[in-house]
């Protein structure tokens, strides 16, 4: 009597566990799901104001969009039970992945959902202010449908057929997996894009100031809240060591987000002689995005150093795309989510409590660590390439010369955001 008391009392704790972890995912998918209105609220203040209209339809398109393929196609493809091209992707039978889920895996697919509409929005900001709504919306559709399904495939799924799994790589909430993914498509795009009209002349970059630092500094605010869910909710559970570990993931991202954005403070004060503000706060964006990939991997030191050293990269990372490589990137997106979702992921190499090289591992997992995001760049810059040289030279990527003067709101949506009277780049 005793033992199937004990056992009634153990099915219930753990029917109530279980309950609290899916609790917990769907809160912190809802907080990724704000995340959406803070990388709208960023692009729009750090680009000009006619083209606001049109920042805010590639966003909710980018959410939308995402929701519906990935549920269609994309949750099958990285998470089905059936390998497919020797491990290359996934698929799953029609009646257990495409187009339907379990009820018991719909919070997971909301939480997932959310994460690949991340994914998609980072490319919005580098091509901003110059490039045709319908193709973007295409390439939205592509990526979220097939281009971060596929490579999310070779790691997430956490079996043994996820090859990047089996072979010990690191990335507990998506710093290769959806932000470097995401950054080097937003490089490639960049580039087959082409800059904005008067970015650089003679050689010489010309600074674009944004219209409006306010929204700017509220997106970055509305990103680091959500962020919490982003990195917290990859816990995947909640309750005893798990409620631990989440919390602690938590205060590693907070530490991380923090110093990022002291570090570019500092450093752009020293090299300007000003205390710069889109520098700032893109340093407590990679400070974020740096320890995405190793928030549950390291303790508060490792966070802090991940996030100063990316808070600082950044930095040197937006100066030299910019007037070196010349690629007009308004937002710094392949700075923020591409160089330093890669350099975040690597550290992970050198912090990692368990085979950091800082802490007696060796160099096995710094090793493991670099050519795994690298994979994740590779396919997601020539993967991107494909696809959009398709529409260059199909329907095009970019709009004309008059359109981009004159505004994307009027010209691809037939209104303005802001009345007339207000506008600064008129």
């Amino acid at each position: 009597m005793i033992v199937q008391e004990q056992e009634a009392i153990d099915k219930a704790v753990e029917a109530i566990t279980g309950d609290m972890g899916a609790l917990w995912i769907t809160i912190a998918a809802v907080l990724v799901f704000f995340m959406q209105a803070g990388f709208t609220l960023l692009e729009i203040g750090f680009t000009r104001s006619k083209n606001t209209g049109n920042i805010i339809m590639k966003n909710v398109m980018d959410l939308a969009v995402g929701s519906v393929m990935f549920w269609a196609v994309g949750y099958a493809i990285m998470y089905g039970s059936d390998l497919v091209g020797g491990g290359f992707f996934r698929s799953s039978p029609s009646d257990q992945g495409y187009l339907f889920f379990s009820a018991d895996d719909w919070y997971n697919l909301f939480f997932q959902t959310v994460f690949c509409a991340t994914a998609a929005t980072i490319v919005s900001g580098a091509i901003a202010g110059r490039t045709k709504f319908s193709t973007y919306l295409i390439f939205s559709a592509v990526l979220t449908t097939l281009i971060y399904p596929i490579s999310g495939s070779w790691y997430w799924p956490f079996d043994d057929d996820a090859w990047l799994n089996v072979a010990g790589f690191v990335d507990f909430a998506g710093s290769s997996v959806v932000h470097a993914v995401g950054g080097a498509a937003a490089l490639v795009a960049a580039i087959l894009v082409g800059p904005r009209i008067g970015k650089y002349v003679d050689g010489k970059a010309q600074a674009i100031p944004g219209h409006n630092m306010a929204f700017g500094a509220l997106g970055v605010f509305i990103l680091w809240l959500g962020w919490f869910g982003f990195n917290g909710g990859s816990q995947l559970a909640w309750g005893g060591s798990d409620t631990v570990g989440a919390t602690s993931v938590i205060i590693n991202t907070n530490l991380a987000a923090a110093i990022g954005a002291i570090g570019a403070l500092f450093f752009t004060w020293a090299k300007y002689g000003k205390a710069d503000i889109s520098m700032t706060l893109n340093g407590a964006l990679a400070g974020l995005v740096g320890i995405t990939a190793g928030c549950g991997a390291v303790n508060a030191w490792g966070a802090l150093a991940i996030g100063l050293l990316c808070g600082i990269v950044v930095v040197l990372s937006i100066e030299f795309i910019d007037k070196k490589l010349k690629i007009d990137d308004p937002v710094g997106a392949i700075s923020v989510h591409g160089v330093c979702g890669f350099l975040g992921t690597v550290l992970i190499g050198l912090f990692a409590l368990d085979g950091g090289l800082f802490y007696g591992g060796g160099a096995k997992l710094l090793w493991v660590q670099t050519y795994g995001s690298l994979s994740y760049i590779l396919w997601a810059a020539a993967a991107s390439f494909i696809v959009l040289f398709i529409l260059k030279k199909t329907i095009g990527l970019r709009v004309s010369e008059k359109e981009e003067v004159e505004g994307l709101d009027i010209h691809e949506h037939g209104i303005e955001a802001y009345p007339e009277h207000i506008s600064q780049d008129k």
